[in-house]
């Protein structure tokens, strides 16, 4: 989870209230504190509030909780003076764009680096490593609309930001840090993205750098926001960015987009949106029946819009800011933040009844202790994945054994994962800049012909990981589990044929470990050798091994 340091000058004066307030009230928002210092606050806020990954959206929400200024937050939106065009090249690379014009605004070193800091935090939280959104700022002063988003040749050359000389596309893949970084999110098409402004200057190759033109100062006032992706999180992305700017005293300006076919946007669109809730609906979540006037006015101290159309129904407006309503249970969510859950009377159940541990919780004490003790980290990713990562990314055939979600809202979620390993190949796909070795494990769910199983399984990545290492972690962790195994050649195509085996237990399989294969370290854009193991724990559960 994203770490956002806020400084107690900033927080003042965004809130208009003192340090001792923020420190004692910041995390009934919904954040824990990791550090406070002299002039700051290291503030941990849950993935699930992308709008909180900046202090101006956390004194947005603060001002609400502490009663200072409640309700839907309006912000006037100036009518466009510049466009852009999207090409129809572009459609089948990065199809998704949104953009804003922000005016105005008084930069200083610290909320520049803020700003950086929100679009990289954006860049994880809602961008999947840039993957899914991808944000840039330029200074408007040096550029002249209207822009074109289109797609050009690997050759094209511009001069990318922090350097002085010119480099084409494909030498910036290959030798600019974030080139190198986020080459695989543009790799295998024949052209790439690009941000031209009328002149033929560069404002951006997204996703991977802006160009060295429009580079933020303390000396830039207005600013251009383009957004580029796969799906519509990319216009949360942006009211999230634009937003936070207002919050600076920016003036946010519509920007037309004009795209192929001649269809129009007009962006950004910071129209709320509306849902009913009942008083039922809360009482039957939190316990306690509240009344309609008390649920408005918690609503609205979580910034919402509220009004009580009767006794038991409240209209609600939903920012667009917030990426996380997604049901009428996130808002009866934030009415028992804002009411406070310490004020939430606590029932005594009218049946008693004696709890004991579930077989998997005795299962998983044991693996994680083994793991752990092996220099392991505990990850859990999602359950849900997508047959590309599931079977494509591991070189595995697709399976029939699948269960599908029926109506997918993202191509990255549309079935519950087979196998656990494509899993952690993905996390330490999103964890390069971090320091090698790698070593992550999970002991979690796998779905087959829709029932559930539990794996362990784990990953290492380092340029000497062997074949060796990943059996002497197997013999390790199956002796501690007090199990006798034997190991087999194995076919497993997600592995290195020589270098893979099978792991037997009376005669049945558990499972596989490993050299990763080539193919499988490429696919998940790993630059280094990667062993792992897997293994199917199901039959054990249960049973005094």
């Amino acid at each position: 989870m994203p770490v956002i340091t806020l400084h107690y000058e900033d927080l003042e004066k965004l809130t208009g209230t003192d340090k001792e307030t923020i420190i004692k009230r910041v995390p009934m928002i919904g954040a824990d504190i990791e550090r406070v210092e002299d002039e700051y606050v290291d503030i941990e806020f849950f993935p699930d509030r992308p709008d909180l990954y900046s202090v101006e959206g956390a004194a947005r929400a603060m001002r609400g909780f502490l009663d200072l200024e409640t309700g839907l937050p309006e912000y006037e939106i100036k009518p466009y003076k510049v466009s852009i065009s999207v090409s129809e090249d572009i459609l089948k690379i990065r199809p998704f764009l949104g953009c804003a014009v922000v005016r105005g605004v008084k930069f200083t070193s610290s909320s520049i680096k803020s700003l950086m800091d929100l679009q990289e935090d954006l860049h994880w939280g809602l961008g999947r490593n840039r993957k899914k959104v991808s944000i840039g700022v330029h200074d408007l002063k040096n550029v002249k609309p209207p822009f074109r988003y289109m797609a050009v040749d690997p050759g094209f050359e511009f001069v990318p930001l922090d350097y002085t000389e010119k480099m084409s596309m494909t030498e910036i893949l290959e030798k600019h840090p974030k080139g190198t970084r986020f080459a695989h999110l543009v790799s295998g098409f024949e052209k790439y993205p690009i941000i031209l402004d009328a002149d033929d200057n560069v404002l951006s190759f997204p996703p991977i750098i802006n160009g060295t033109l429009t580079s933020v100062t303390e000396e830039t006032t207005d600013l251009f926001i383009d957004v580029t992706g796969l799906g519509e999180a990319v216009y949360t992305a942006l009211n999230i960015v634009v937003t936070a700017l207002a919050e600076r005293g920016g003036e946010i300006e519509f920007v037309r987009v004009i795209r192929p076919g001649g269809e129009e946007l007009v962006l950004p669109d910071l129209e709320p949106e509306e849902r009913l809730l009942t008083t039922g609906e809360v009482k039957s979540l939190i316990g306690m029946e509240l009344p309609v006037e008390e649920i408005v006015k918690q609503l609205e101290r979580m910034r919402f819009g509220a009004c009580a159309l009767d006794k038991e129904t409240v209209e609600v407006r939903v920012p667009a800011y917030r990426a996380d309503i997604l049901h009428n249970y996130d808002l009866v969510e934030d009415i028992a933040k804002g009411y406070g859950y310490e004020n939430i009377k606590v029932k005594i159940p009218e049946t008693y009844t004696a709890g004991k541990s579930h077989p998997i919780s005795l299962m998983r004490a044991p693996v994680n202790e083994i793991m752990v003790g092996l220099g392991y980290y505990e990850v859990m990713p999602f359950t849900l994945t997508s047959e590309k990562v599931n079977f494509e990314n591991m070189c595995r055939e697709k399976t029939d054994d699948v269960t599908y979600v029926l109506h997918p809202i993202s191509e990255d979620q549309t079935m519950l994962r087979t196998t656990v390993l494509p899993n952690l190949l993905e996390i330490l796909a999103l964890n390069q800049h971090r320091e090698l070795p790698q070593k992550i494990f999970e002991f979690g769910e796998v779905v087959s012909n829709e029932t559930t199983g539990q794996h362990v399984a784990a990953v290492s990545i380092h340029p000497q990981a062997n074949f060796t290492e990943v059996y002497e972690v197997v013999d390790a962790f199956m002796r501690e589990m007090m199990l006798s195994y034997e190991v087999k050649e194995s076919k497993d195509p997600a592995f290195l044929e020589g270098r893979r085996a099978d792991v037997y237990v009376n005669g049945k399989k558990l499972g596989v470990f490993g050299e990763l294969h080539p193919e499988v370290i490429s696919k998940f854009s790993l630059g280094y050798a990667v062993v792992g193991f897997e293994l199917d724990l199901n039959d054990l559960i249960g049973k005094n091994i």
